[in-house]
């Protein structure tokens, strides 16, 4: 288990899990340096809004937003927000990632991270059929009232039974 992770065990229960991820994320020395900010996250975690504000520390060589800004504010959400909402019988990762730059960046910007409930259960249905799953979550970054859409970054999440992919382990470290 990750500091991040007990802390949030502990935290939750003073604060709310919302709040604590919220708060968690920009405070955390790993996600300030991307110079992204959580701005809102449901109760129920299934929404995150996301602000990249422009500035000297994330401006490049051209004055647009760097895109390992752009990348790196946005990379940890799906997977963290996931594994927070489905719960601790499963297990998440990070498996790929693919980002499409649309034009430059030269004004904040904003995205949203949104799991529906329909979703869920066709991941943890799909998980009870196959054990192990992949799905592909999709985030624009766009500007405030999400008319230009500047950049859009594909991650592929592994999902699986933790039982399962215990004995998956146990078994690729004999082989």
């Amino acid at each position: 288990m990750s500091i991040y992770q007990k802390i949030a065990k502990v935290g939750s229960k003073y604060i709310g899990k919302h709040n604590l991820f919220k708060y968690g994320f920009n405070w955390s020395p790993m996600y300030r340096r991307s110079t992204g900010r959580i701005k809102e996250v449901s109760k129920d975690l299934l929404q995150v809004t996301m602000k990249l504000p422009i500035s000297y520390k994330n401006k490049n060589y051209v004055n647009s937003i760097f895109g390992g800004s752009m990348f790196s504010a946005v990379d940890p959400i799906p997977m963290v927000q996931l594994m927070n909402i489905i719960g601790e019988e499963y297990v998440v990762w990070d498996k790929s990632a693919e980002i499409s730059f649309k034009r430059p960046a030269k004004e904040h910007l904003y995205a949203e991270f949104i799991y529906t409930p329909e979703e869920l259960s066709t991941i943890k249905d799909r998980v009870k059929q196959e054990n192990e799953i992949e799905i592909i979550k999709l985030t624009q970054l766009t500007n405030k009232d999400r008319t230009k859409v500047y950049c859009e970054i594909r991650k592929t999440l592994y999902i699986a039974d933790k039982s399962f992919y215990k004995e998956k382990r146990k078994k690729s470290k004999k082989d």
